[in-house]
């Protein structure tokens, strides 16, 4: 069990949840395949200001600017279906008469080029168990695919391909995102190629639990820029052409509500596949919720077997056996009030401190225990990959 961001939820709530889509066009599904990797690494990003267009063709000159930097990423991968049977058959010989069949199914996505040399960031499941991967230039250009490295807990991806001098994008900080800035969108929706939609950032900080995926630790961008199967991958662009983020997920049955992986997110990540060919997710075990009255009423209520007098505040409802959490004796019920003696406010502070620990790294929680401040200590360990 991971730790849980489970605040603006009630016990009852937990698991009512929208219907996430990742964003990408399923004309069968996608898959991955590894490669050797390099030591390059997507370069620090520099602060920047965010400053409003100019003129009123800023979209187009953005387009002109970054559209060739954005690619269409086709990937194939072989599943397994269960194979046309005749009852009557079956009924007397059994099920062995009739193996799965295989199938290839097709994935369209979206891309965007990072390096001259043939670096492309995009999501993970565009390219999840894919046999073969392939890139497609806005120039009609085609490149052989390989992925770099994958990992499911962002959504975050790299993959090479063997070019020179191809064009690139320019990164943004988007720690410096403001709320109601112009967002652009490029990519493939539905399949067609090189679509181009503008709308605002909505929000920033939307957790998983938020947007109803728990198992992807981050934050997302919000946007109502009109984001459809397909754009998976896609560059998110300021008004200057810099990308924001990586367009990733949209919510069923919702209009004006599109997800992106920041970019400064994405950036770490992709650095860490590069070098390694593997991303660090350290985890405690905890599951945690953000108290109101309301839910400190419902828990004094419920069969937890455990009460708390506070109104306000972040509570640990769940331990995970055996869990780094477990073993330095965090209890459910225990109110978290500091981490490495900084004033804990919400259940996001935790999760970014626990994200932002080095393996084996001594953290100390302080907690109020049945109106007791208690001081713990433990040291955060790689998530399991049972919970991945």
């Amino acid at each position: 069990m991971e730790l849980k961001n489970l605040h603006k939820e009630t016990i009852t709530q937990i698991f009512k949840q929208p219907v996430l889509y990742l964003g990408m066009l399923v004309i069968g599904s996608a898959g991955c395949e590894p490669l050797e990797n390099r030591a390059t690494q997507v370069q620090p990003l520099p602060t920047q200001q965010v400053a409003q267009p100019n003129n009123a063709n800023f979209v187009a000159e953005v387009v002109q600017e970054v559209g060739p930097a954005v690619v269409r990423i086709d990937a194939t991968r072989t599943v397994e279906v269960p194979a046309t049977s005749n009852p009557l058959i079956e009924r007397f010989f059994g099920e062995e008469l009739f193996p799965p069949e295989q199938r290839v199914q097709q994935g369209v996505g979206s891309g965007f080029i990072i390096s001259q040399d043939g670096r492309i960031l995009t999501n993970a499941h565009m390219v999840e168990d894919a046999d073969e991967v392939s890139v497609v230039l806005r120039d009609g250009r085609r490149f052989a695919g390989k992925v770099v490295g994958a990992d499911p807990i962002t959504d975050v991806a790299v993959i090479d391909v063997e070019g020179t001098n191809l064009p690139v994008v320019e990164l943004a900080n988007s720690d410096n995102i403001v709320v109601g800035q112009w967002a652009i969108a490029i990519g493939n929706p539905l399949g067609l190629n090189n679509t181009v939609t503008q709308g605002i950032i909505s929000a920033t900080g939307r957790s998983g639990s938020d947007i109803g995926v728990n198992d992807k630790r981050l934050d997302f961008l919000q946007t109502d820029t009109a984001i459809n199967p397909g754009n998976s991958g896609g560059p998110l662009l300021n008004a200057q052409g810099e990308v924001v983020g990586v367009n990733t997920a949209i919510i069923g049955g919702a209009q004006g509500l599109g997800f992106a992986i920041p970019i400064n997110t994405a950036q770490r990540i992709a650095n860490q596949l590069i070098t390694t060919g593997q991303v660090e997710h350290p985890y405690i075990g905890v599951r945690l919720i953000e108290l109101t009255p309301e839910i400190q009423q419902e828990i004094n209520q419920s069969n937890l077997g455990f009460k708390i007098e506070q109104e306000q505040g972040v509570l640990i409802v769940d331990v995970a056996p055996n869990s780094p959490a477990a073993r330095a004796g965090l209890r459910p019920g225990d109110i978290i009030t500091q981490i490495n003696q900084v004033e804990i406010q919400n259940a996001d502070q935790v999760q970014d401190f626990v994200e932002a620990t080095n393996l084996g790294t001594t953290i100390q929680i302080t907690v109020n225990r049945n109106g007791l401040p208690q001081e713990l200590t433990l040291q955060p360990e790689q998530l399991p990959a049972a919970t991945e």
